[in-house]
Formats: structure tokens, C-alpha cells, sequence
């Protein structure tokens, strides 16, 4: 049975008849709140269909929904529970018509978008074309069509890119397609130009819930503005403490505008943390203390002072690394009775976080020296392997035949004989007449421009299309859908497209599994064996083929088996947002990395990057990591670092200073090394021993 909540907990799920800002510090349960507000809202009557909880990943609509279901049973499944992305797509998906967009758009993902880019452009290098795409998902998270930007731009470069912003609006409109920044911006869009949709989805939502509020963006809140309506019923949860996502349009002033537009907001501070021992969150409040507070907060924690935090020096970041292992192998063999580790033994209880990616190379190189297992976090999706990016195209291309991203994959994976100079003589053809690809395939004129053999393969390939579209929406329930997509794999001799392009067998069987896994997964959800992870359809119900391809390019993970796995965590501060360990190290927590300090040619010192809105943010980055632990947590940095080819002398981060720990019973114990390798030891023969008595059972 869980524990009863807290009497500011009890507060927020209580308020129910206005606007509600639950500023929620880490560890503090905002998703015990969020849930238990859902379970009340509907023990007092309010339909479950129309409450909506709006969080920003996967895996915590996910979670949500999994919890929800614990406290109401089977009325959370009629309970929106989705990120801001996927409300999106349901809102395109049922009114997006007024806006031009047919029911089947298609959502690009970011290689399209890059390719797209490319073409707009008139560029080749992928480098200049990401740039191109931050700066116009930058200007589309601050409601800026490209009108609006060329009508800012500050540079030529700011000019160009707005121009070159146009052109990519026009070849989203011909192809029927949307990106990731569309799925906020449109529904916007739709809310404010259209009132009759505005006013029906206003009726449709009694109560909005909002996790992560602080990382709302500008468009996401004039979104939440215009569902909730005047009758304002909503709760908004969040902490500005964790706000570190700015630099992706993210922004604070979303906060400071909640008691201006909604003047009978109601403030609820959730300041118990239930996660961290008392040193932890006396540095963690250290630190975050001289940022500037919209809502000032301390936490506190009844779990006693525990663990003093630690601090590590090493010689360098090789150093570094060995000092990282040799504490994890300590704490594992129980060596460090200062922790009290009980059942915190397990690899999966550890986590190393850092600031940028590059740092988990030297770390993987000693995990690995050390026979430590591990997992780098925010590693390739499953559904960034190629492989499956093949298989979503073709899925994508049932669904909207104007998909030119998508046809231009297909048509050449697995390869089938028609070439770049038939692709490109079509794609002129297309442009010409302001066709989709697909449709350009059976003009009756483009036999003006092609052989009459090129075209019969064109057609060929678009027959092929149809039909599976065809038997995909004939298609319902989960052996009906396995049957015709293993069948599908067959006709396109794809396992042999893999074989045929790969290096090694063993390389292409690895991918082809992938590939199986992938097609039993489809499969299962069109038996409404498994709620959608998008959020978009939530009713465990028989589903077709083409209907679960509807919501592809929303999912980002097959399943979370991952994190069922015994291995230490390897994450960047980002991505360990929202998570926690027993037993956390920070490492390179030095000036340069974090704060970090971009190397910007041309900036002086006095107009340093690391102005004093970057290091607020930087500061919350760390106030971010050090909460991510429950019983430990060691800070570590390098007296020298690599920087390019040379060895620089470093300096601690300025945040260590900032935590104000006590250096005596803080600084690393020498004796810890000692009794480190004794553990390793002592792992070892236990291991050896472990191996011998395996070899003598089968003896």
C-alpha cells in the first residue's frame, strides 16, 4: 500500500475548480500528484475522456498511464494521456482538413527534414543544413512563420536561412507532410483562426494536466491557453529550477506569465523530496541558490543527512575514469560502510552523467577494461537503425501516397531497377505540374519525358503501393497483420537487401532480427494487445494495418527492455533528466564542460558566451544532476584535460564551490583506492570460483 500523500500534495489534487501552478522540486512526487488528481477528478464525476495529461516523452506518458491505471483501473484508458506531440497529431488528424492537411499527412522525421533542406538550399553538406533546421525549428517553437523571420533577421545568414525557410514551407504543403515543430505550430494554427474547433475542443477538455511545465515553449503555452478556455481548469506542474532545455525553446517566462494571464491561479509548493538523503539536497540547494527565483522553494528530506557528498581530483580524465570504476567496485563490494548500501548492489544502481557526449568515450574505455557492464544512454533508437527506418517509409508511404521522402526511399530500397535518372527526370516532371511523385507516376504525359520502360517500372512500383494499401486497411487483428507483413518482407526480398549490403553475415542477421522483432511488434498492436506508447490511440481495441501505420513516426523505442537490464548508466545530464540511482558520480565537472563554454571564434572574453542567462541555466543543469541521486553521489573533475591534440591544466567547476561542502569529511578518502582493489580482488576469485563450480556441475 503506498504512503498517504502530504498535506501540500493533498492541496493540489484537491484544486480542481481553477488554474493550479504545483511547483514540483525533484523527487518531490509530481507524478504521484498528476495521477491522484486524475483519480479524483473522476471519483467526482468528470468523465475520463475528458481529462487530458500532457507531459513531454514517451515513456512518461507511459508511465503515467501505467500509474493511473493502478489508482482507477480501466477508466485511465479513456484518459488522454500523451505528449504535446502526439495531442497534436490528434488534433490535425480530426480537424486538420480546415487547414489544407488531408487525414493521412505524413510526419517527417529528421533526416527528412534534413534531405528536404538539402534540396531547398541548394546544398550538399549536411553540416550547413542542421544548421538551417535549428534555426528554423528555433524560429517555429517561437511562432514564426518565415515571413515573420526575414522580417526580423538580424545578418544576411539570418536572411538566407528565413528564405530558404520559405521554400521548405511550400514542399511541406506539396507534400502532404509535417514535421515535429507543425505538430505544435498547426494545432495552433487551427485553435486561433477557426472558433467553431477551438470551442469543441475547449468542451472536450474538463481538465488539462501539464507535467515538465517548465519546459513548455512559447507556441506549446499559447496551445494550452486556447484549450483551457476562460473556464481555466487546469493544473500546471513543474519546477524553474529544472528548466535546462532553452537552448530548444524552452522558456521561463512561460512561468512568470501563468499569475498575470490567470489571475486566480492557485500556487502549490511540493518541497519534500522523497528521494535523497539530507547532504544531497543541502549541496543541491547550495548550488541552485544564486539563481534568480520566480518561486523561491527549499527542499528537505527526512531520509537523515546520510553520505557526506564527495569530491574527487583526478591527474587527468584517463585518471578520472579509474578513480569512476574503482568507487563503483568499492561501493558494489561493500567495502564503503559509510553508505549503508543494504540492496544497492546491482549494477543498474549506479550512473555516471557528464555534460556532452564525448565524454563517455574515455569512460567506455575503462568500463570496458574492467569487464564492467554498461549502457550509454540516448544511444541509437531502435527506430534510428536503418532497417527500420526502410520499413516506417514504406508504412508511411500506404498512409499518404504524397509522401516524396518516403517514395524516394521505397522505390530505391531494395533496389529495383530504376535509377537516379529516372528519379530525377520525375521529380522535374512532378515539380512542373505541382504534383506528389506518387501521382506524377501515372500521368498519362509522363510518357513525354521517360522511356516507355521506365515508366512501366514507375507503374509497376505504384501498383504495388496501392495493393498494399489496400489489403493493410482490409487488414485487422494480430496473425492476419503478421501474415501479410512477413509476406511483404517476402515480395520485396528484403532479407536479402540486407545480406546483399552488409559486411558480414552475422551484421546482417543482427539487422534482419531487428527487422522480425519490428514486424511482431506492428503486428501486436493491431490486435490491441499493447497500448500505443504515442498516446495517440489509447483504447486497447483490434485496429487495422493501416491504422497503426498512422501513428509510426511518433514512436521512438520498440520497448523499454533496456532498462530491465543489470548495467550501469552512462547518460548525459539531458537525458538523465526525470530518472534517479542510488548511487550517482558527476564527471569533468570542470570550468569549460560544466558551465560549459562553446569555442565561438571572434568572442571576446568581456562577451563570453557563458553570459548570465547560459550559466543560470548551466547551474540548473547541475542542480539537475546531483538530484538524479538517492544515497551517494561523488563530484569529480581533472586537474588537466585534453583539448584538441594538447593537454591544458583545468580548473574545478565554479559549482563545486558553489555546493559549500565540508572539504574535510567531502574530500575522497586515499585509503578508498586500497580498499577499492581489494573488492576487485575479491570480485574476481569470487567469479573465478563461481566458474570452477560451473565447470565441475557439467563435469
Amino acid at each position: 500500500m503506498s504512503a498517504p500523500l502530504n498535506l501540500p500534495q493533498l492541496e493540489a489534487v484537491h484544486h480542481v475548480q481553477g488554474p493550479c501552478l504545483v511547483l514540483a522540486g525533484a523527487g518531490s512526487g509530481k507524478t504521484r500528484v498528476i495521477t491522484h488528481k486524475i483519480a479524483h477528478l473522476i471519483q467526482l464525476g468528470l468523465a475520463p475522456e475528458r481529462i487530458a495529461a500532457i507531459t513531454f516523452t514517451n515513456k512518461a506518458a507511459a508511465e503515467m498511464r501505467e500509474r493511473a491505471k493502478q489508482l482507477v483501473g480501466k477508466s485511465a484508458q479513456k484518459v488522454l494521456i500523451c505528449t504535446f506531440h502526439a495531442l497534436g497529431v490528434r488534433m490535425l488528424r480530426q480537424n486538420g482538413e480546415v487547414l489544407g492537411l488531408k487525414k493521412n499527412f505524413s510526419i517527417l522525421d529528421t533526416d527528412d527534414v534534413t534531405s528536404i533542406l538539402k534540396d531547398a538550399g541548394g546544398s550538399s553538406d549536411l553540416a550547413t543544413a542542421r544548421k538551417w533546421q535549428w534555426a528554423i525549428s528555433l524560429w517555429k517553437n517561437q511562432g514564426l512563420n518565415a515571413a515573420m523571420a526575414e522580417a526580423q533577421a538580424q545578418s544576411d545568414n539570418e536572411r538566407i536561412t528565413a528564405r530558404i525557410m520559405a521554400r521548405y514551407e511550400e514542399r511541406l504543403s506539396a507534400y502532404q507532410s509535417v514535421d515535429f515543430d507543425d505538430l505544435i505550430g498547426l494545432p495552433l494554427k487551427l485553435l486561433q483562426q477557426h472558433a467553431d474547433v477551438c470551442e469543441a475542443w475547449q468542451q472536450q477538455m474538463g481538465h488539462v494536466l501539464v507535467d515538465e511545465y517548465q519546459d513548455t515553449s512559447a507556441t506549446q503555452y499559447e496551445m494550452l491557453k486556447l484549450l483551457v478556455g476562460e473556464r481555466a481548469r487546469f493544473t500546471a506542474v513543474g519546477d524553474d529550477d529544472q528548466s535546462i532545455y532553452g537552448w530548444r525553446g524552452a522558456t521561463l517566462d512561460n512561468l512568470q506569465k501563468l499569475p498575470v494571464d490567470f489571475p486566480a491561479l492557485k500556487l502549490v509548493k511540493l518541497e519534500q523530496n522523497y528521494r535523497s538523503t539530507g547532504a544531497i539536497l543541502q549541496a543541491a540547494n547550495n548550488v541552485i541558490g544564486p539563481n534568480p527565483k520566480l518561486f523561491p522553494k527549499t527542499l528537505f528530506s527526512e531520509w537523515g543527512p546520510g553520505e557526506p557528498v564527495r569530491v574527487s581530483d583526478a591527474d587527468n580524465e584517463e585518471h578520472e575514469a579509474e578513480r569512476i570504476v574503482l568507487r563503483i567496485q568499492s561501493l558494489r563490494a561493500g567495502t564503503d560502510t559509510g553508505v549503508g548500501l543494504g540492496q544497492w548492489r546491482d549494477w543498474k544502481h549506479f550512473a555516471v552523467l557528464y555534460r556532452a557526449n564525448h565524454q563517455s568515450r574515455v569512460l567506455e574505455q575503462a568500463f570496458r577494461k574492467a569487464a564492467i557492464p554498461y549502457k550509454v544512454s540516448g544511444g541509437q533508437s531502435f527506430f534510428d537503425r536503418a532497417e527500420i527506418r526502410d520499413l516506417c517509409a514504406w508504412l508511411r508511404l500506404w498512409v499518404n501516397n504524397d509522401d516524396d521522402p518516403a517514395f524516394l526511399r521505397c522505390v530505391t530500397t531494395p533496389k529495383r531497377g530504376i535509377g537516379h535518372t529516372t528519379l530525377q527526370k520525375l521529380g522535374e516532371f512532378a515539380s512542373q505540374y505541382r504534383i506528389s511523385l506518387f501521382e506524377a507516376v501515372f500521368s498519362h504525359s509522363l510518357i513525354s519525358v521517360l522511356p516507355p520502360r521506365a515508366v512501366d517500372s514507375l507503374q509497376a512500383f505504384g501498383n504495388e503501393i496501392n495493393d498494399l494499401q489496400f489489403r493493410a486497411r482490409h487488414t485487422q487483428g494480430s496473425e492476419a497483420a503478421l501474415a501479410l507483413l512477413l509476406q511483404w518482407l517476402k515480395d520485396i526480398q528484403y532479407e536479402k537487401h540486407l545480406y546483399d549490403n552488409e559486411d558480414s553475415d552475422k551484421l546482417a542477421a543482427a539487422r534482419w532480427t531487428n527487422v522480425l522483432d519490428f514486424v511482431d511488434w506492428m503486428a501486436k498492436r493491431c490486435g490491441g494487445e499493447v497500448d500505443d506508447a504515442a498516446g495517440v490511440s489509447l483504447v486497447s481495441e483490434a485496429k487495422s494495418l493501416l491504422e497503426v501505420a498512422q501513428t509510426i513516426a511518433l514512436l521512438s523505442a520498440l520497448s523499454d527492455r533496456e532498462n530491465e537490464q543489470d548495467v550501469v548508466t552512462l547518460s548525459t545530464l539531458h537525458a538523465a533528466k526525470g530518472l534517479e540511482w542510488p548511487h550517482v558520480m558527476l564527471a569533468g565537472v570542470n570550468e569549460g564542460l560544466l558551465p560549459f563554454k562553446p569555442e565561438e571564434d571572434g568572442v571576446s572574453s568581456q562577451q563570453d558566451a557563458l553570459n548570465l542567462t547560459r550559466i543560470q541555466e548551466e547551474r540548473r543543469l547541475m542542480y539537475v544532476g546531483i538530484t538524479r541521486a538517492q544515497r551517494s553521489l561523488l563530484v569529480s573533475w581533472s586537474k588537466r584535460r585534453k583539448k584538441g591534440r594538447e593537454m591544458v591544466n583545468a580548473m574545478p567547476s565554479r559549482f563545486i564551490a558553489e555546493m559549500a561542502l565540508d572539504v574535510a569529511t567531502t574530500k575522497e578518502d586515499p585509503r578508498e583506492k586500497l580498499r577499492a582493489l581489494r573488492a576487485e580482488f575479491a570480485l574476481k576469485v569470487e567469479a573465478e570460483k563461481a566458474l570452477a563450480d560451473k565447470a565441475a556441475h557439467k563435469a
